[in-house]
Order: C-alpha cells, then sequence, then structure tokens
C-alpha cells in the first residue's frame, strides 16, 4: 500500500517544479507588450520589410548608382539657332544622376541666356539623356539700330540684334517722341500696337508691308509695296480694320491711300 501511494506524491512534487525557463524571443516581445508573431502575421511583417529593401534599391539605383546618370543632351526644335548652342547655354551637369537634374533651372537658364527662345520643355529621356525641345520666337517686324536690325516679336518683346534684315519682315519706325501718348503709354505699350496691328493683317496682305509707322497711340499708318498708304489709327477693332482693308485693295486696285481708321466709314483715294 506504501508503493503506490509514495509514487503518486512523487509525480505530484514532479509536475509542480519550478517552470521551465521563456524563450528570449518570447520575453522580448512581453516586455514591449507586443502579440506573439504568429503564422498569420509573418507575411504581412515580410511584405514590409520586401518594400523598405525594394524602396531603399530604388534610391541607390536613382541616386547612387552609375546606372541612370547623364551621358549626353539633345536639343529639337532649333530654326535660327544651333542645337550646339542650346546644349552648351542649358549647362546640364553630365554625369549627376538623371533623376536630380532640376529641369525648370535648365529651362530658366536656357531663356536667360538665349532670348530668342520662346519656349523650351525639358525632358528627362531614360536611362541616360536630358531632351531640349525649344520653340524659338519669330519676327513680326523690325527695328533698325545703326547699321543692325531689333527683331520684335508677336508679343512686342525685342529679342536679338542682327546684322541682316530678315526677308519679307516690315520695318517699324516709331516716331512718337514730342507725342503725349509717349509718356502717357510708354515705347513698350505702343509697340505692342504696332505689332498687333501687323499681326491682325491675313498673310496675303502682310506680304505688301513695308513699314509700320507708328506717331502717336492712335496714329499708326502702314507704308504697303507700290507706294501705297492705310491709315490704321489706333491698335483697336484691328481684325474688322484687316478685313476692311483686305475688300478694299480688291476693290481698288489703282488706290493710293486707304483709310481703315473707322472701320465703318472707311475711304480711298489717289486711283
Amino acid at each position: 500500500m506504501a508503493g503506490p501511494t509514495t509514487a503518486r506524491s512523487g509525480g505530484a512534487n514532479a509536475s509542480s517544479g519550478p517552470p521551465a525557463a521563456e524563450p528570449s524571443r518570447a520575453r522580448w516581445f512581453r516586455r514591449l507588450r507586443l502579440p506573439l508573431p504568429g503564422p498569420r502575421r509573418r507575411g504581412p511583417i515580410i511584405i514590409l520589410i520586401l518594400v523598405v529593401l525594394l524602396g531603399g534599391f530604388a534610391i541607390w539605383a536613382l541616386y547612387g548608382s552609375k546606372w541612370l546618370r547623364v551621358e549626353g543632351v539633345k536639343a529639337s526644335g532649333t530654326a535660327v539657332l544651333t542645337p550646339r548652342e542650346v546644349v552648351d547655354a542649358a549647362d546640364v551637369p553630365m554625369n549627376a544622376p538623371l533623376a536630380s537634374v532640376d529641369t525648370d533651372a535648365v529651362a530658366r537658364r536656357l531663356r536667360e541666356r538665349l532670348p530668342r527662345i520662346k519656349t523650351v520643355d525639358v525632358v528627362r529621356s531614360w536611362p541616360h539623356r536630358i531632351g531640349l525641345k525649344v520653340t524659338e520666337r519669330t519676327p513680326e517686324l523690325i527695328m533698325r539700330s545703326d547699321r543692325k536690325f531689333i527683331e520684335v516679336d508677336v508679343e512686342g518683346v525685342r529679342f536679338a540684334t542682327v546684322a541682316t534684315a530678315p526677308k519679307g519682315v516690315p520695318q517699324l519706325e516709331m516716331t512718337a517722341q514730342d507725342a503725349p501718348s509717349l509718356h502717357r503709354f510708354g515705347n513698350d505699350r505702343l509697340r505692342r500696337a504696332a505689332v498687333t496691328a501687323a499681326a491682325d493683317l491675313p498673310e496675303d496682305v502682310r506680304k505688301q508691308v513695308r513699314i509700320v509707322r507708328v506717331r502717336s497711340y492712335d496714329s499708326i499708318t502702314l507704308e504697303l509695296a507700290g507706294n501705297r498708304t492705310v491709315v490704321w489709327g489706333s491698335g483697336e477693332r484691328g481684325p474688322e480694320k484687316a478685313k476692311v482693308l483686305t475688300a478694299l485693295l480688291k476693290a481698288a486696285r489703282d488706290a493710293r491711300h486707304f483709310d481703315v481708321s473707322v472701320p465703318s466709314a472707311p475711304a480711298v483715294s489717289g486711283s
């Protein structure tokens, strides 16, 4: 009888001994009050680690590696300028990470250094090139300056000085030095009014214009081929005046003087 009792007592003592040591991984999670990562939690953690690793690799590839660096710059869209002039003025840093190139700064630098450029689109052409898509200003009028000519675009911007007058571009003569409107409007606005008058003409009439003369804001005159003169008046109602002048030139081919300053009441003389 004593033997079995002793055996049972010994078994009870064995089961109620000190607990086994807790694994260090479990203790760490318990100290941080985090749940143990069971099988269902391991998947998102692994995905997060992969995302972080891929993001770090992408940043290194863009900025730290030698794979995606500037090896060339190409300009397109030039007419008067040469692609070499545009590339040199852009001053894009070679061998720099393509992603780090400040495209806005490149565009701004081009417009400042080459006023002939009206717009430029700076694009990254992966993996190694910068593209410069240029739109140049074109002269609507020219102004004589000593023995050279200043080109003026459709916005009235004086953007270039050239030794030879571009073919087919009318000359602008500003004779408003003593006119009250010069002090009121300023040279820039008077110049824009003259440019607007020329731009409002249809192509076949514009080709006949030799001189656009500005005496005041309300006194713009066009001199056409064949010693013909057009009193344009102010720069207002330009499209309407251009339409009336086109009709008069066709109806009175022998006339020498045309007045469209009031387009609803035009006048023709000198036929």
